[in-house]
């Protein structure tokens, strides 16, 4: 009797966290027992065709993961957002062999509700996408990459960021030419107008460095929020200006290391001429209040820079895992309270993120009485963290007024 009811008790956590117990329990089993002869090379086969055919791997419970690998190698390691992609040493990282096979396991602890990038490492020197997990993320500068997706049990895709049947979409001019007289080169930028804008007048405008990453539909995907968040009526009909940091003739050279990094001359550009053209061609109302800018990284940084160098121009600012420990001096900047006084919505990864240089903000912006919003969620310095939460962003930035 005892037995059976820890039998229903086990089925039904199992059914109700949509995991597979009996799975982690032969995992622990085979990892602890095998051996190789005939019987254990048979159980071990049909364990392993077990997790290929339900799709556990990794094998994720409650907050434990198992990471595998099944090949020849020397040394197996998983790099990923969980150890700064090597740069955090004291994380356990290495591959163990299940003797006589040629699995190879890992297992760590995360947050029930993380989301990270990772990359198997095969003999120190071959990179590889986790060939049993089919979900992936893109990332890398330029958006020319995969990595593999941890997703823990709690984590869930947030709803704004699919695109949805139904959904007026808003009108986009992709790959605009400006040259800049501030900066010496062309600037590439595209500009994004809701479906609603005649007959609303004047609209709101948010400008977005790193545009091409922001729009990309496997990283920012920001079109597919922004029609979302209109169609529902959680922010006010807004005006994107996506622009690209790199240069148009040769996408291969991103500038965004120089332009993005608290430049003046960044600045100026926008300043003195790519917000007097797009005013000048789009309904766009001509006031700070009603007026942002928005990036992650080191666009993060430099959003902040933009709104507390001229907070006569910007009057919002979307910050995104922000860049701050690259330019110390942005502390300083923004300890002084912005007048009129400035809405600002910041974001944070917890692992292997920002969340230690934001949080340091916060206590700054605070004290210069802000309105102020900052999240933190258990994810890393990665496109599946940024996307998520630019809902969040715009929210902040744009609510519907009661």
């Amino acid at each position: 009797m005892r037995a059976a009811l820890v039998f229903i008790i086990l089925v039904k956590f199992s059914s109700l966290s949509g995991q597979d117990y009996s799975l982690l329990q032969e995992s622990n089993q085979i990892l602890t027992r095998f051996k190789p002869d005939s019987i254990g090379v048979a159980w071990l086969e049909n364990w392993w065709s077990s997790l290929q055919a339900t799709g556990q791997i990794p094998l994720v419970f409650d907050d434990s993961v198992y990471f595998f690998y099944r090949g020849t190698a020397k040394t197996v390691e998983w790099m990923g957002d969980f150890n700064g992609w090597g740069y955090q040493k004291d994380f356990d990282n290495k591959g163990r062999q299940v003797p006589g096979s040629n699995i190879w396991y890992l297992k760590c602890a995360f947050p029930k509700d993380a989301r990270l990038d990772y990359k198997i490492l095969i003999n120190g020197s071959t990179w590889i996408l986790d060939p049993e997990n089919k979900f992936q993320q893109w990332s890398g500068v330029g958006g020319g990459s995969p990595n593999s997706e941890l997703r823990m049990p709690a984590w869930r895709e947030d709803p704004a960021t699919i695109e949805r049947v139904g959904v007026p979409k808003g009108t986009m001019k992709r790959d605009l030419l400006i040259v800049s007289t501030s900066l010496g080169y062309q600037v590439t930028y595209s500009v994004y107008v809701p479906y609603y804008n005649n007959n609303l007048g004047k609209l709101p405008t948010i400008y977005v460095t790193d545009g091409f990453e922001y729009l990309h539909p496997q990283l920012g995907n920001m079109t597919t929020v922004l029609d979302n968040l209109i169609f529902d009526k959680k922010i006010k009909p807004v005006i994107a200006v996506f622009v690209d940091n790199r240069e148009p003739v040769n996408r291969a050279n991103n500038r965004r290391m120089n332009e993005l990094a608290m430049n003046a001359k960044y600045l100026d550009f926008f300043v003195q001429e790519l917000i007097p053209l797009i005013e000048s061609q789009y309904p766009a109302i001509s006031s700070p209040q009603k007026r942002a800018i928005m990036g992650t990284s080191m666009g993060g940084l430099t959003a902040t820079y933009f709104a507390f160098t001229r907070p006569d121009v910007f009057g919002m600012v979307g910050i995104q895992s922000p860049a701050f420990y690259t330019r110390p001096q942005i502390y300083a900047l923004c300890s002084n309270p912005a007048d009129p006084k400035m809405k600002i919505s910041m974001t944070s990864g917890l692992i292997n993120d920002t969340s230690e240089d934001s949080r340091k903000m916060k206590e700054v912006l605070e004290a210069s009485s802000c309105e102020y919003h900052y999240r933190e969620v258990n994810e890393g310095h990665s496109w599946g963290n940024w996307r998520r939460l630019i809902d969040d962003v715009l929210i902040d930035l744009f609510p519907i007024e009661n």
